[in-house]
């Protein structure tokens, strides 16, 4: 696709091929995302830590220490063993159970009293998520409000990994009855809020984890976000990457899956309002794979990613966890349910990852997804103020080349003729472009590197050059790459693997320009 009058010649292309690596401009521009800048949120960023429900020593959550901890999101809800239609705390309490054994609705009523509330997550790693072993759509709906009724919840977080995602049966019937049940509570007046808490790798999420938003967009839920849990990244992580790097790749992959997956079910967002549909919950400490630790410094480095770009929660894996292990626990490689397995000091990792998300997730609870089409001349790219050449669907770009589309700058992974860079993908080897970034307000196209006249001869259409020959073509440095008479290097841009001339790389340009002024 091109957009009309915006062909440029074929020597204003070369700039993308012999272009410097990196942006000559400084703090002085200013940063312009020219579209996708506003989200039409209506709530603030919130914070909320998953507490363990059942894990001895009981945490107590109705008192907590700080603002940090005046929301959490109790876990998990799973079915019971000898029903699989019935909620239960882990498989070891009922939710009347619970209310004896933990006084667990007391402690909620307790934190409610005290301005706090609670979400609570279903699913969970060890046990078996409703929607996977309650095949009855009516059951499974009546098991989800029994939960919500119970607790008076308006933010559910599902919380789907190992064999209940690869489930795309139980995907689908977890996707009917949300919907249903958002649609019933919206229509009563109810605010109810759906999170899908899901795995992910440096390369954001799995296709399984993709595959499960799918089926709540295609069912009409209307979901508050995409929590990303960032741990246990496995391979997918380099040895000397730390874990906020490795968190902060798995989020930008994530929101560039979620803007694709909205677009797919043609629904606008901008970027802005993806970004807030994001969540991040990091594991605190000693992961569950030795060598993955979370540290005080990362949880700094990864609230800082977060606020800046506007995420709209963050949580963390636990509240529980908070605090330094004591002296009788030895081994701190191994993952604690009551320590954190770092030496805290006198410091919380929910201070920490809570600065900034000063929202309420009961109040998030009302906001309603609505498309939010871009207007053509905010994605208009212009010449003028364009770094590259504008991608044309007609030309063929060499690896590394850089172009402007939409008013972002995409690079070339390898040769390409004819895809879209900006289009939908959820893979990242699925596209042969890599988003650099936006334009930057007050940016010009990028000087063209030339030579002094007299450097080289000048081309001309009657002589026959030889393999490496090289000529200047309006002071721009050209090599032959083969025989060749007659063909004109300002084609080389155009078509650039038919072309026998090839312009040369800016370091080169500059090596031989540093040559002649010495």
């Amino acid at each position: 696709m091109s957009i009309p009058g915006m062909r440029l010649s074929p020597l204003r292309v070369a700039v993308a091929v012999v272009a410097l690596g990196g942006l000559g401009v400084g703090t002085a521009y200013g940063y312009d995302m020219w579209s996708d800048t506003q989200s039409t949120r209506s709530e603030k960023p919130w914070f909320a830590g998953y507490v363990d429900a059942t894990a001895t020593p009981t945490f107590e959550f109705e008192s907590p220490a700080d603002d940090s901890g005046r929301e959490v999101i109790l876990s998990f809800i799973v079915a019971a063993t000898d029903d699989s239609c019935a909620p239960s705390w882990g498989t070891a309490y009922s939710l009347d159970e619970a209310s004896v054994a933990l006084d667990l609705d007391r402690r909620i009523a307790r934190l409610k009293q005290k301005d706090g509330g609670v979400a609570v997550s279903f699913g969970g790693l060890n046990n078996s998520e409703l929607s996977s072993v309650c095949t009855d759509p009516a059951d499974l709906k009546a098991a989800y409000s029994a939960v919500l009724d119970r607790y008076d919840v308006t933010t559910v977080d599902l919380d789907i990994e190992g064999d209940d995602l690869a489930d795309t049966r139980a995907g689908a019937r977890r996707a009917q009855v949300m919907a249903e049940l958002q649609a019933e509570n919206r229509a009563a007046g109810n605010d109810i809020a759906v999170w899908l808490t899901l795995p992910t790798a440096t390369f954001g999420l799995t296709e399984d984890g993709t595959t499960a938003v799918a089926q709540m967009l295609a069912a009409g839920v209307d979901i508050s976000g995409v929590n990303a849990m960032t741990m246990d990244f496995g391979d997918s992580r380099e040895k000397t990457q730390s874990m906020s790097d490795a968190s902060i790749s798995a989020l930008e992959q994530t929101h560039r899956q979620l803007k694709a997956l909205y677009s797919r079910a043609g629904i606008s967002l901008t970027d802005a309002t993806i970004w807030h549909k994001v969540g991040a919950t990091p594991m605190i400490g000693q992961n569950d794979i030795q060598g993955e630790i979370f540290t005080l410094d990362d949880a700094v480095a990864l609230n800082t990613f977060a606020v800046t770009h506007g995420l709209g929660r963050m949580s963390m894996w636990s509240m529980n966890r908070d605090q330094s292990c004591g002296p009788n626990y030895v081994d701190l490689t191994r993952v604690s349910d009551s320590c954190s397995g770092v030496d805290q000091g006198a410091v919380r990792f929910a201070t920490m990852l809570s600065a900034g998300f000063d929202g309420r997730a009961v109040r998030a609870a009302g906001n309603v997804t609505t498309s939010e089409p871009v207007d053509p001349e905010k994605i208009l790219d212009v010449p003028a103020t364009s770094p590259y050449v504008i991608w044309s669907e007609s030309s063929s770009y060499l690896q590394g080349t850089k172009i402007v589309w939409h008013r972002n700058v995409y690079e070339a992974k390898w040769w390409t003729r004819g895809d879209l860079p900006d289009s939908p993908v959820l893979a990242q080897w699925e596209t042969p472009w890599t988003l650099i970034g936006p334009v930057l307000r007050g940016e010009t196209p990028v000087v063209v590197p030339t030579l002094p006249e007299g450097t080289y001869s000048n081309w001309e259409g009657g002589v026959a050059y030889e393999k490496g020959t090289r000529v200047l073509f309006s002071g721009v440095p050209f090599q032959a790459k083969w025989w060749t008479q007659g063909d004109s290097p300002e084609a080389a841009s155009s078509d650039p693997d038919a072309s026998p001339w090839v312009p040369l790389k800016a370091s080169e340009v500059a090596s031989i320009a540093a040559g002649l002024a010495g």
